[in-house]
């Protein structure tokens, strides 16, 4: 939901209309504050929804006690979203990686001394996970309190105007993000389902962690593509913007060659990163292949989600991806997963969404020559 805000305030400091910023950040403030206790049911009975999804006791009632105690940290995203959208739409970005630097150092250091130290185990991971959260977020607000004058005029009642039209643009940016992020999270649903669970249920979870990694770059490659795209828009300049995608698309794509290509190379051994188990090795390294695919594959798609979102395209990516997800790869990824002796060979087959990637290039190439 926050994701309105690239399209927004991108927008709007394009266009010359800095007082707009803090406005805009104080409305997706509210609109995400209330989200928290929308979701807050699904995370109070996360072992029960999980139960009833068919997924192993042991692992539903893990899964639900550490989503409970990172409550707190669903709260911070509250702020965290908007601020940091606020800032990237300035291409103020340095203070951003600096204090994001800071936050993983310390978050190191609490999980050493909360799950090594004094020996809390997972209670211990969730406890730092709120505390860096928290302090991430407080750390971006007093920032841009204190040093950020020409975007933010203060705490401003013009917050609470236009808070449906708001609404509206931030349900269409969520259901595009969410339609994408449950769907893996529905493939692990379906691993939890297939002969030897554990082995399938870990062997994929590292590659999606090794997968997530290397998205981690698009996802900053997304964020500086979706705000150079609301800036030359607001700014009036739609085809200059047009072969700034064809350079970032490059770029991103030879990142993901070269990913791949580190996968294939190390596919015997990458697993230790995770694991000391031979099986569980074993199955990561059956799976390399597949992973150096998708890998490559998965660079295109994050930088034209990051255009369409500057442009202000939400919904229609929103459309795609359910066509792409859930009507073509999550069929396919139930049908073959259980009628073929692959199994979790093709779940991880049905990560590939590079279909979704060329729908997005098509549509996005048709609006800039319009």
């Amino acid at each position: 939901m926050g994701s309105a805000l690239e399209t927004l305030c991108g927008q709007a400091f394009g266009a010359g209309q800095v007082e707009l910023l803090g406005v805009y950040m104080q409305r997706s403030w509210l609109i995400l504050l209330g989200a928290c206790f929308f979701l807050l049911p699904l995370y109070l009975y996360a072992t029960e929804i999980l139960k009833l999804l068919g997924i192993e006791p042991d692992i539903a009632e893990l899964a639900g006690r550490f989503t409970i105690q990172v409550i707190p940290q669903m709260f911070s995203l509250a702020l965290n979203f908007p601020t940091q959208k606020f800032l990237q739409a300035q291409s103020n970005v340095g203070f951003l990686a600096w204090i994001g630097f800071v936050t993983f150092v310390i978050h190191i250091v609490l999980l050493y001394f909360f799950i090594y130290i004094f020996k809390w185990g997972l209670t211990g991971a969730a406890v730092a996970y709120d505390i860096s959260a928290w302090g991430l977020a407080l750390a971006q607000v007093v920032y841009i309190v204190g040093w950020c004058k020409e975007g933010w005029r203060g705490l401003s009642w013009l917050a609470f105007k236009d808070l449906w039209g708001f609404f509206k643009l931030s349900i269409a940016s969520a259901v595009m993000i969410c339609l994408e992020i449950w769907y893996f999270m529905t493939l692990i649903v379906l691993t939890g389902h297939l002969e030897d669970p554990i082995i399938a249920v870990g062997s994929l979870s590292i590659c999606m962690n090794i997968n997530g990694w290397e998205g981690m770059l698009f996802i900053g490659i997304n964020a500086a593509i979706s705000v150079r795209v609301s800036n030359e828009l607001g700014s009036g300049h739609p085809r200059a913007t047009k072969y700034s995608v064809i350079v970032t698309c490059t770029e991103s794509l030879l990142i993901g060659i070269f990913s791949a290509g580190v996968i294939l190379a190390t596919r015997e051994d990458f697993a230790v990163i995770f694991t000391d188990s031979n099986e569980m090795k074993k199955a990561v390294a059956d799976l390399a292949y597949l992973l150096g695919i998708t890998m490559i594959l998965n660079s295109i798609q994050p930088v034209i989600s990051g255009v369409a979102v500057g442009g202000g395209w939400q919904a229609l990516v929103a459309y795609i991806n359910l066509f792409c997800y859930y009507a073509v790869g999550l069929p396919l990824g139930f049908f073959l997963g259980y009628k073929t002796s692959m199994h979790v060979k093709v779940i991880l087959f049905c990560f590939f969404y590079g279909y979704e990637g060329i729908l997005l290039l098509r549509y996005v190439n048709n609006k800039f020559i319009d």
